[in-house]
């Protein structure tokens, strides 16, 4: 004979187990559709990211897309220039990237000795910067002269800030809108990943004044 005191606890853990299910399955939701957290690993978007960053992504502001597939449910907005946004890397859909959208589908793109220039007209750059002098040789590669390259439909061109120090678009060409996960959005945490673990420069290393900084 089952006891009050048994049918309390079965209806306890099943309440539990429930409560689990439910939580799980709602981070899952989020995660899937709201908001999804990143890490910054690479230097590529010095200074406006640093390395250390941990960054709290938009996945709504693009609109609601199906898992796996990436084709989009429900549209709000499409990513433009300025934005930086996180996709996975085209030759390697298993990783994530984040750049800066510099150019979007029907624009041409040219960099002319580290210029850019969309349509003809000088790109506002108000976020790269460039700290090699040297101008490279569209022979040599496209990191200071490139094009003229007309985007795709349904693509976008991106760069990082870090200008002579990005592995970006120049080099591997452009975004498919599919795989774009979301806008930056806010820095949650950073810290100096190149401080000791077991010491106090560890805590010395969190850098405060970035924590609840928005993107832009």
């Amino acid at each position: 004979m089952t006891t009050s005191s048994q049918q309390s606890q079965k209806s306890a853990i099943r309440e539990n187990i429930e409560a689990i299910v439910i939580a799980i399955l709602l981070a899952l939701f989020i995660r899937t559709f709201i908001v999804q957290a990143f890490k910054i690993p690479s230097g590529s978007m010095l200074p406006t990211l640093q390395i250390g960053d941990h960054l709290l992504v938009s996945k709504f502001i693009y609109g609601v897309k199906m898992p796996f597939t990436g084709a989009t449910l429900i549209p709000i907005s499409d990513p433009k220039p300025n934005d930086i946004v996180v996709f996975q890397y085209p030759k390697d859909p298993s990783l994530d990237y984040i750049k800066r959208v510099i150019a979007v589908a029907g624009d041409t793109v040219e960099i002319r000795d580290k210029k850019i220039l969309i349509n003809g007209k000088p790109f506002e750059d108000q976020h790269g910067v460039f700290l090699d002098p040297r101008i490279h040789p569209a022979a040599l590669d496209p990191r200071d002269n490139m094009g003229p390259v007309k985007v795709p439909a349904d693509k976008i061109f991106c760069m990082g800030d870090n200008r002579d120090n990005s592995y970006d678009g120049r080099f591997w060409g452009f975004v498919d809108l599919k795989a774009v996960r979301g806008k930056a959005w806010v820095i949650y945490w950073s810290w100096d990943v190149d401080k000791n673990w077991y010491s106090l420069d560890r805590f010395r290393s969190i850098r405060w004044s970035r924590l609840g900084d928005f993107v832009h």
